[in-house]
C-alpha cells in the first residue's frame, strides 16, 4: 500500500513525499487505518519496520482535524530512552514540517537552562510531548504538566521500559489522564508483564503482531567461539578482513566501552564511546558526527540499542553477549533497517555459551560459525601415525622385562 492511498491530510503526503517516503512498511499498513479511526493499538512488532510513522502520521492527521484547543497539552508520547525521545521528536518536526504543530521533548541529564526550556514549553502548550517517565513524572509532581486534556496516549518500547522498572511510573502517570483518550502501545516482544499492562490500559484494542521476537531477514549472523583474551584479538582480524564503516559495537559496561574505545583509537581508528557517563550534549554530539560519516565505529552500552534510527548501518558487533535474548534482537536491528542488509557479530566466550543458546532458540536457527584467525587457532596433527621405529621402541618398551633386583623380603610366621 502506498501513503497517498491512505486518508491522510495532503500536507502530510506533501512531507512525506519530500522525505521520500513512499510506500507503507507492513506495520504501518495495518495500523494507520484503525489509528485514524481512533480506535486502541496494541502492535508488537520487530524494530526498524516502522513503527514511529505507524503511530506519528495518524496522531498529526488528527491534530490537522482537530486542533482548535490551544494553550494545552493535546498528546503525549512516553519512550524509555532520551536518546529515543530526541528522534522521534525530530521526526515529529520532519513528518509535520507543512503543518502548524508544536512539539517538545522531556528527559533528564539536561542543564538548567534546557530545563528552563522545558518549563517554559509545557506552560505554553504543546500538541505533542514525548518524554522519558522519570522527568514526565518530576514535572507533574512539581505542577509543571497539565494532562487532563490529553487525547492520545502512547507507550513505545513498551517491553524495554518494564524492563528498566518503569511500570508503577506509567500507571501513576496514567492516573492523571482523562478518563477518555486513546491508548497506543508498540513492543518489539510480547513478555507477560506487556499483555497484563495492555489488558489495563487499553479498550478493546486491535492487536497487530508482524514478526515479533526475529531478526531482520537481511541481517547476516555470525558468532566467533573465543575467550575473553581473545575478543580483542579476534576484533582486530574483522576489521583487517573489511575496513570498519558505520559500525556500533556494543559492551556489557561502561568501562569495557571506554577500554575499547581507547584501543581502537590507539589503532588509529575513527571511534567514538557512547555510555551513560557522556552529557546530553556529548552524546548528541557524538550521534550527529555518526550519523555525517565523520565517526566510522560507536562503541557503547545498551544507551543505544533502541534509540537510534540510521538506516545505513553496515555492521554490529556484540563484544559481549547480552544475557537476555530480546536485547540481542534490539542490538543487531540497528543494522539492516528499511529493508536494507547488514552483518551482526557476536563474540561468544564459555561463560557465554548458556545465553547463546537461548538466543538461537527464540529466533529459531542456529547461528553460523566464523572461523577464528589462524593465529589463534591451536595446531591439527595433520597425520595420526607414527613411524614404524616408534612402534618397534614402543612395542619392546611395553614387553615385561625379568627382575634382577633382590627379592622383597618376606615375613616369616615367626616374624608375625
Amino acid at each position: 500500500m502506498y501513503f497517498d492511498q491512505l486518508p491522510l491530510d495532503d500536507r502530510l503526503l506533501d512531507a512525506l513525499y519530500e522525505m521520500r517516503f513512499d510506500q507503507c512498511t507492513p506495520i504501518q499498513q495495518q495500523a494507520i487505518p484503525p489509528l485514524l479511526e481512533g480506535k486502541d493499538l496494541m502492535g508488537i512488532s520487530q524494530t526498524g519496520t516502522g513503527k514511529t510513522a505507524a503511530y506519528l502520521l495518524p496522531l498529526l492527521n488528527n491534530l490537522c482535524a482537530n486542533n482548535q484547543n490551544e494553550g494545552v497539552v493535546k498528546n503525549l508520547i512516553i519512550v524509555p530512552t532520551r536518546e529515543l525521545a530526541i528522534q522521534i521528536d525530530q521526526a515529529i518536526e520532519g513528518f509535520g514540517y507543512y503543518l502548524a504543530v508544536s512539539g517538545v521533548a522531556i528527559y533528564g541529564g539536561n542543564d538548567a537552562r534546557r530545563y528552563t526550556q522545558e518549563l517554559k514549553s509545557l506552560k505554553l502548550g504543546a500538541d505533542i510531548i514525548v518524554a522519558t517517565p522519570g522527568r514526565l513524572i518530576s514535572h507533574l509532581q512539581l505542577g509543571n504538566l497539565d494532562l487532563s486534556h490529553i487525547s492520545c496516549l502512547v507507550l513505545d518500547e513498551a517491553d524495554r521500559m518494564l524492563d528498566m522498572g518503569f511500570y508503577d511510573d506509567i500507571m501513576k502517570i496514567t492516573s492523571f489522564l482523562p478518563k477518555q483518550h486513546q491508548t497506543i502501545m508498540f513492543s518489539a516482544t510480547m513478555p507477560p508483564t506487556i499483555d497484563r499492562l495492555a489488558h489495563t490500559l487499553l479498550k478493546q484494542p486491535v492487536e497487530i503482531h508482524i514478526s515479533p521476537s526475529r531478526p531482520a531477514e537481511g541481517i547476516c549472523q555470525e558468532i566467533y567461539l573465543c575467550s575473553d583474551t581473545q575478543k580483542q584479538f579476534v576484533l582486530n582480524h574483522i576489521f583487517q578482513q573489511n575496513k570498519p564503516q558505520r559500525t556500533i559495537i556494543f559492551a556489557s559496561s561502561k568501562s569495557k566501552v571506554k577500554d575499547l574505545t581507547i584501543k581502537l583509537h590507539s589503532k588509529q581508528t575513527n571511534v567514538a564511546a557512547m555510555h551513560s557517563d557522556l552529557s546530553q550534549e556529548e552524546r548528541n554530539q557524538t550521534m550527529q558526527q555518526f550519523k555525517a560519516g565523520n565517526i566510522s565505529i560507536v562503541v557503547a552500552t545498551d544507551i543505544i540499542s533502541r534509540g537510534i534510527d540510521i538506516d545505513d548501518i553496515e555492521m554490529v558487533i556484540n563484544f559481549d553477549v547480552p544475557h537476555d535474548p530480546e536485547d540481542y534482537i534490539h542490538r543487531v536491528g540497528r543494522t539492516a533497517r528499511a529493508g536494507k542488509s547488514g552483518r551482526a557479530i557476536t563474540l561468544v566466550s564459555q561463560q557465554d555459551k548458556r545465553y547463546l543458546q537461548k538466543i538461537e532458540q527464540i529466533i529459531g536457527k542456529k547461528i553460523k560459525r566464523g572461523s577464528m584467525p589462524p593465529e589463534l587457532t591451536p595446531p591439527k596433527i595433520k597425520n595420526n601415525k607414527i613411524s614404524s621405529e616408534k612402534n618397534e621402541n614402543n612395542k619392546r618398551n611395553n614387553k615385561r622385562r625379568p627382575f634382577k633386583g633382590k627379592p622383597k623380603h618376606k615375613k616369616t610366621q615367626t616374624e608375625t
